[in-house]
């Protein structure tokens, strides 16, 4: 009987040698695959400065993964982000009547002098 692994197959990313010995390069769905599998940081500062006076920074910090990935790592803002999840919309604007409450309790409140 043989062992086979747990995970999925795991895919090799070299490519083979072509007809002249060279490496083949890889093709558009490789590149991809392993893009979103390892993830990519693109990360840059973009300064404005007129006479030693800075006058605008611009940090930019770009991560390219798949969203499995993104969540192995901790990063899941789009699970709470109103604009993309319904439920959160609704914790919002709940949070928002309890809000109002809490303000026309403490106005009731400080206009009795307690």
């Amino acid at each position: 009987m043989t062992e086979q692994g747990a995970g999925p197959p795991s895919r090799s990313y070299q490519s083979s040698p072509g007809q002249f010995g060279r490496p083949q390069p890889a093709n558009l769905a490789d590149i991809l695959e392993r893009v979103l599998d390892k993830g990519i940081i693109i990360a840059g500062d973009i300064r404005v400065n007129l006479l030693d006076i800075e006058l605008l920074t611009i940090k930019i910090r770009l991560l390219i993964v798949s969203v499995d990935k993104a969540q192995e790592m901790g990063i899941d803002w789009w699970r709470n982000d109103p604009m993309l999840n319904a439920s959160a919309q609704e914790l919002t604007e709940e949070n928002q009547r309890l809000q109002s409450r809490i303000d026309e309790l403490e106005s009731d409140r400080s206009e009795r002098g307690d």
